[in-house]
């Protein structure tokens, strides 16, 4: 309330929390991931980006009217001139500007920049720019040559010297990537593909481990040069799901900029990794590495089931089948697994984790948190669509909403290339929201 307000945390049936009877997965969580006395504005600008999908693939106005109140929502109450508050307690913007952190400015910009893309709408150019400005400006270090995590310690205990990958890489993949192949040809545009550049050769100069054939989740000292913290416990994200990710993105940001360099480097170690990861017994993916037993240093596959490294991993081998399909022969599996196991089939959603042992969901975890909402399981569905398209050989059908012309030329789907069979605008919107936009449905063909 209102509309594009929407809410971090809902319990596994759907449900809206309710303090007089709460449900256990929220009320006994991991304080990590569940604050209820916190709103995030990652989950509620994700959730924006998530309409957007829903919209892309659709073209149902529905989903468009609930992201544009999303967007204005977040432009009203999320961003300030410290770029956006990370999350709010009684409705006050917090923490102060310097403790946020890079990776959540990104994620604040998510729902912003796929409002962008779609629509090519001004003001949601001019607010994703400044807040992109913002996060370098404040975040980059000279000397490390990175965006820094935070810039003051804060309350969760986040600190200055932490050297995180996902202070990079969430800048390409919140929203840097596909914004920027939507921008219109010129200056802005090319600032914005040499720090893609940047940030794809940062990541794989400073987090890339030859040893392990991963990134470092972090490179704050030499004890995060390991699959283990200096505790044995398992070293944070400094797993398949990070490292395909980053692999993914920096061979398109390669493709991108027309760099063989950064795409020859990330096709071996996707390979790898991809060959790695597989299970075929169960035809599903492998989360990464993990202890043998508590405090051994001996590693081995984490066989349990993490909803986004499981769509990164999809989506990686999706993107490869592309060129080479070879990879597509596992998807029949991993996608049935997908289907079948992480898919809530009684109240919907998916699930955060499936336990190996028995392909039965963890409900310790919940289904919506701070962390989790429809992001990664709308991209899986929009980039499973657009790439199985193609290995059938067939158009992908995607739906804009944009105000005044756009040239064919800063049209993509997605993050990939593709011709544009044919564009039909589509009359007009219902709601007066939406009186600005013209719906317009894109036939592509040649995805690459």
């Amino acid at each position: 309330d209102p509309v594009g307000n929407f809410p971090t945390y809902r319990c596994n049936d759907g449900s809206l929390y309710n303090e007089e009877k709460p449900c256990l997965e929220l009320k006994d969580a991991d304080p990590g991931i569940v604050k209820l006395d916190r709103e995030y504005t990652r989950a509620k600008s994700r959730q924006v980006y998530a309409y957007g999908i829903a919209y892309h693939l659709t073209g149902n106005e529905k989903y468009l009217h609930y992201m544009v109140a999303g967007g204005e929502w977040l432009m009203r109450n999320a961003l300030d001139k410290y770029g956006a508050a990370s999350w709010f307690v009684d409705g006050n913007g917090q923490p102060e500007n310097l403790q946020r952190t890079s990776q959540d400015m990104s994620y604040a910009a998510s729902g912003l920049a796929f409002l962008y893309y779609l629509t090519r709408d001004a003001k949601y150019q001019k607010a994703i720019v400044n807040l992109k400005e913002h996060i370098f400006k404040t975040y980059f270090d000279e000397d490390w040559g990175l965006l820094r995590w935070v810039r003051e310690k804060n309350v969760d205990g986040d600190n200055p010297n932490q050297k995180e990958l996902v202070s990079q890489l969430d800048q390409v993949y919140g929203y840097m990537l596909w914004a920027t192949m939507a921008l219109p040809q010129g200056k802005l545009k090319n600032e914005w593909l040499r720090d893609l550049h940047y940030l794809a050769t940062a990541m794989r100069n400073q987090f890339f481990s030859d040893t392990y054939g991963l990134y470092y989740g972090a490179i704050t000292d030499m004890e995060h040069h390991n699959l283990a913290n200096y505790k044995f416990q398992e070293n944070p994200h400094t797993d398949f799901g990070h490292s395909i990710k980053t692999l993914w993105l920096t061979y398109r940001i390669g493709l991108l900029t027309n760099d063989a360099s950064l795409v020859n480097f990330a096709q071996p170690p996707m390979y790898t990794i991809l060959k790695r990861a597989y299970i075929e017994k169960t035809g599903s993916w492998a989360r990464g590495f993990k202890p043998k037993s508590k405090g051994s240093k001996i590693f081995v596959l984490d066989h349990n089931k993490e909803w986004w490294s499981l769509a990164e991993l999809d989506q990686t081998s999706a993107t490869l089948a592309l060129v080479d399909p070879v990879f597509a022969s596992v998807l029949p599996r991993t996608y049935d697994y997908w289907f079948k196991h992480m898919v809530d089939h009684v109240h919907g959603g998916v699930w955060h984790m499936v336990k190996a042992k028995d392909n039965q969901p963890d409900k310790s975890f919940p289904k919506q948190h701070s962390w989790k909402n429809a992001f990664h399981v709308f991209e899986h569905a929009l980039v499973g669509y657009l790439t199985s398209q193609q290995l059938h050989d067939e158009s992908s059908t995607l739906h804009y909403a944009f105000k005044g012309k756009v040239n064919e030329k800063d049209i993509h789907p997605y993050l990939y290339f593709g011709e544009v069979k044919s564009k039909t605008t589509m009359g007009k919107f219902k709601h007066p929201a939406l009186s600005r936009y013209t719906p317009t449905k894109i036939e592509f063909n040649s995805l690459h």
